[in-house]
């Protein structure tokens, strides 16, 4: 999916490679191992900043900030500050087309998985839950919108409940009350 994707974006594609599970120490030294590849590239292909649709929240603008200080890359938060709400509809009205892939089953029914992001799928959040999922309530995968060259013919496919791992410094993502945590995740199947 994501190949089809910068297809249609018309951009490069740089995979990441990180294990499963992976702990922020792994996580931050693939970023490092990326950051060195790059600087290494011809000019025509490289990047001098990075882009992060974080909406919000602070911790995780400082982390990306910190992480990406004195590297010699710049980190852009174009949608910082938006109200979530009228980003979602002006997300929709623009004609982008989403599935919701992962839902944390304690901020939102895992019955979301696998649906359309759409007004009807607002309508239906409980209040508590971000309406573009900024507090980790869940996650989709976009296949169609304004940015892309043409479609992917894709639906979604089969829900499947699925513990985290966790690994070393990951430890805070698991609480006494419930130390083996789960997703829930919803396939994507292309369309012949």
């Amino acid at each position: 999916m994501l190949k089809e994707q910068t297809l249609r974006l018309g951009v490069p594609l740089y995979e990441i490679p990180i294990p499963y599970p992976c702990s922020n120490g792994q996580y931050e030294a693939a970023m490092e191992r990326f950051l060195d590849r790059m600087r290494g590239l011809p000019k025509h292909l490289a990047a001098s900043s990075l882009a992060f649709g974080d909406l919000f929240l602070e911790d995780i603008r400082r982390y990306r900030e910190d992480r990406l200080s004195g590297t010699g890359f710049v980190p852009l938060f174009p949608v910082w500050g938006q109200d979530t709400a009228d980003l979602a509809e002006e997300m929709i009205e623009s004609g982008m087309k989403a599935i919701v892939t992962a839902v944390n089953p304690s901020a939102l029914p895992a019955a979301f998985a696998g649906r359309w992001f759409d007004r009807t799928l607002l309508s239906e959040l409980p209040a508590a839950v971000d309406p573009l999922g900024e507090n980790g309530e869940f996650h989709t995968c976009v296949v169609d919108g304004p940015m892309f060259s043409s479609p992917i013919a894709a639906r979604p496919g089969a829900v499947v409940r699925r513990e985290i791992a966790i690994q070393g410094d990951q430890d805070e993502s698991a609480t006494a009350a419930d130390p083996h945590p789960t997703y829930i995740y919803a396939d994507i199947l292309p369309l012949p």
